[in-house]
């Protein structure tokens, strides 16, 4: 048999969604408007333009860019061609994102005018890109000289390539912080990103009807994979924006009568305190989705009183999982405050001891997961693949109870992640960069609550014997060589660090002590 007849890529969600709803709003960005006809014809003249410069099956295409159609069309472009997409982090430094880079052997790197300076310090850092694209963003721009143009690529002429893709091929490479200081790169197939859409389409109640708000970066596998790509998947229209605030983000919802919007906690917060809150015209919105960290209770009640026709949905999941991994429903959020629900459809999600046995309802234990879902591995690093999938399921490494019901809630990172404003911060990363001061004798970085950011990172630093050092020159020396969401938002200093009798820091002791430093949470 032809296995092009049996054929289910990324590209194909376009193309059939195209073939059901040509004359339907696919995706609309500041002041453009594309059906899905155009979305369609759009992406594969894009894909002939970018093989017409020799991107092909595998080849790896970086990504660092803010939300816009462009960034859209070019992640099913790749799809087209078998291209391998590898999105990242535009808050990184220049020394950051030339590692992904680098590890990804990255070839093409796309990007806008903003971020342009900083993909071309890092490009320069020994790496092998050797193209630059330019993608057109939210307000209308010029092309930055010397890189190709998203517009003359995307006016290509000619049938692009069909290589013979599929499912089980590469479709992207994610690059997610551990808590190693350098970040591993979880490959993506189709398959995987596809199983996770079918589970965000049934639990997540993704429907066609649906004009959903993309505002978070798409760089990160949950706005791009669990809302923008099912989104696709079912034929909903699409509203891109790259300004996640209030002042932003209110008006459009108005204007646009958008029913589905995500977010992470302090996204939602941040609407909620904003002077337009009470008179901006919220009535058209239906979904209301979270995630990235714990939304407090207080906020969710809040939530549920200011915007009652609004169902919340609660999201967990991790970038090796495509992302998608538990659901907590909107009839549970104030029944089981604080949970990150049950497993999705295609998810079987389980919380165990370190021998592999499921925990008792209240005790704490290791998340692991099996699905479809899950990664092929961390590119290039077989160590960490095999400790990862350790016992036959993939280590999620958070720290969990479960409830006679099922129900899974979150306690505590086994590798000492920080969830900061959406953003996931390894702890060690920071360790090692405050280790660089020489007057620096031992360093714990903790999260402790902060009433925005839900997490804060905290430095508590012990000095060397004789030594001096401020706040200001860690604050400082970090901000330096780090992205900003890592920096410690503050620097504690104390003559030791708490260690049980083993010499084993006890980070949970310091996070319990400082817990009220930026208030009640």
């Amino acid at each position: 048999m032809n296995p092009m007849i049996r054929r289910q890529t990324l590209f194909d969600v376009l193309h059939r969604s195209a073939a059901r709803h040509p004359h339907k709003l696919a995706i609309a960005c500041g002041e453009l408007r594309w059906t899905y006809a155009e979305f369609k014809a759009i992406a594969t003249r894009l894909a002939a333009g970018l093989a017409g410069q020799g991107v092909g099956q595998g080849t790896r295409v970086a990504v660092l860019a803010r939300n816009s159609h462009a960034f859209a069309a070019l992640r099913f472009a790749l799809a087209r061609l078998g291209a391998v997409l590898v999105p990242i982090n535009f808050m990184l430094q220049a020394e950051e994102v030339a590692y992904i880079l680098r590890h990804a052997g990255a070839t093409l790197l796309a990007t806008d005018s903003g971020l342009a300076a900083l993909a071309r310090a890092a490009a320069g850092l020994d790496t092998r890109v050797q193209q630059f694209v330019w993608l057109p963003a939210e307000e209308p721009g010029t092309p930055e000289p010397g890189m190709l143009s998203f517009d003359d690529l995307a006016s290509a002429s000619g049938v692009p390539p069909e290589p013979a893709l599929a499912g089980s091929d590469l479709a992207q490479i994610v690059y997610t912080s551990g808590t190693e200081s350098s970040p591993k790169g979880a490959m993506l197939t189709h398959d995987a990103v596809l199983w996770q859409y079918v589970s965000c389409v049934v639990d997540a109640s993704i429907a066609t009807e649906d004009v959903a708000l993309h505002a978070l970066p798409l760089y990160h596998c949950a706005q791009l994979d669990v809302f923008l790509g099912p989104s696709v998947y079912v034929g909903a229209s699409n509203l891109i924006t790259a300004r996640p605030v209030p002042e932003n983000l209110l008006p459009l919802i108005a204007r646009h009568r958008i029913t589905s919007f995500f977010a992470p906690p302090t996204v939602w917060i941040s609407l909620l305190r904003s002077p337009l809150f009470d008179g901006t015209d919220l009535s058209s919105l239906r979904k209301g989705y979270y995630g990235a960290s714990i939304m407090p209770v207080e906020v969710l009640r809040e939530l549920s009183a200011r915007l009652p026709q609004v169902r919340l949905w609660n999201l967990y999941g991790q970038t090796e999982i495509a992302p998608l991994a538990t659901m907590l429903g909107p009839d549970d959020q104030l029944r089981k405050p604080g949970s990150c629900g049950r497993a999705v459809l295609n998810v079987e999600t389980r919380v165990v001891d370190d021998a592999m046995r499921d925990v008792a309802p209240g005790e704490v234990g290791e998340i692991v997961h099996r699905s479809p879902h899950v990664m092929l591995g961390y590119f290039h690093d077989d160590e960490r693949t095999a400790a990862a999938f350790e016992g036959g399921w993939f280590h999620s490494g958070d720290l969990a109870t479960i409830d006679d019901e099922g129900y899974i809630t979150v306690v505590d990172r086994k590798k000492d992640m920080i969830k900061t404003g959406g953003e996931n911060v390894a702890s060690r990363e920071v360790e090692e960069m405050i280790y660089r001061l020489p007057q620096v004798s031992e360093v714990a970085v903790v999260g402790v609550p902060h009433p925005h950011w839900v997490e804060a990172v905290v430095a508590v630093v012990v000095l060397r014997a004789g030594q001096s050092l401020t706040e200001a020159q860690v604050l400082a020396h970090c901000r330096a060589h780090l992205a900003g969401f890592k920096a410690p938002k503050q620097v504690l200093f104390t003559e030791a660090l708490p260690k049980n009798p083993s010499g084993k820091l006890l980070k949970r002791q310091l996070r319990q002590a400082h817990g009220h430093l930026f208030g009640p949470g």
